[in-house]
């Protein structure tokens, strides 16, 4: 071999490392492009808050999110989810192809990210007793990366809240576990719809001994008046594996 082929293959093989490297750091380091832009929060200014005299009528709730615009983008939006001490601040979307938002961002576009989203074995009324919302665990930290910030148990006791904002109610949840599990689905191991197996569920989660789960002490839930919801995402160091926060809703503003 030459020494000028030598050079050319080696010069090649620098190139390809450099390209490989550029497309490892942006799919996985890169910040996701599945965040809408933040103008989507502001809500304009409604006068007709005003009645004809001029003086200001009753109130009305109002929801720091333009579904609107969003649904010009994407009509599978229904809900939008921030945990305070987080970046989680996302739209929640569902499609009929329950898969469809594990690579596709809320604009969809196909990207590894993919989307917060539920399957259609949750309503999207977030009425049903336990609601399990997806999302990835990024190495960049978006999306549900940070849902592991709670195996702390110094975060897990500063941060409880979560809200979930839809087009006529907020919804303020209670964080009270955070726990790593299995990749069994939920809702195919457990019946919430059955007041036993909603009992069975709290009982297994609440006896999970593991030095990354944290839970709120004294929680008595009750199958005919708590609705929950459970955030899930990669577990971090095992792909097959799950974390978990599981919250209870405390307060609707409707």
């Amino acid at each position: 071999m030459s020494k000028k082929t030598y050079v050319i293959l080696i010069s090649v093989f620098i190139i390809l490392i450099a390209l490989s490297a550029a497309f490892i750091i942006h799919t996985f380091f890169g910040q996701s492009p599945s965040v809408p832009p933040r103008d989507i929060l502001n809500v304009a200014e409604d006068d007709s808050s005003e009645d004809a005299e001029g003086s200001s009528s009753e109130s009305l709730l109002e929801i720091p999110i333009d579904f609107q615009k969003l649904w010009e983008t994407n009509t599978d939006v229904y809900a939008w989810i921030t945990v305070p001490g987080t970046n989680i601040d996302y739209p929640i979307l569902q499609n009929e192809d329950n898969t469809y938002y594990l690579n596709h961002t809320w604009d969809h576009k196909e990207y590894k990210a993919g989307s917060i989203f539920t399957e259609t074995y949750n309503s999207k009324d977030f009425g049903d007793p336990n609601t399990l919302i997806y999302g990835h665990r990024m190495y960049a930290g978006d999306m549900f990366a940070q849902l592991q910030y709670f195996e702390d148990a110094d975060f897990f006791d500063k941060n409880r809240i979560i809200y979930i904002y839809t087009p006529s109610k907020i919804l303020t949840y209670e964080i009270i576990a955070a726990y790593p599990y299995t990749d069994e689905h939920l809702l195919f191991k457990y019946n919430f719809n059955h007041p036993d197996e909603f009992a069975r569920f709290c009982d297994e989660t609440f006896s999970i001994v593991d030095f990354r789960a944290c839970f709120l002490d004294g929680v008595e839930l009750d199958w005919s008046k708590d609705k929950l919801i459970t955030l899930s995402t990669c577990l971090k160091g095992n792909s097959n594996g799950r974390f978990l926060l599981t919250a209870r809703l405390v307060n609707v503003e409707e």
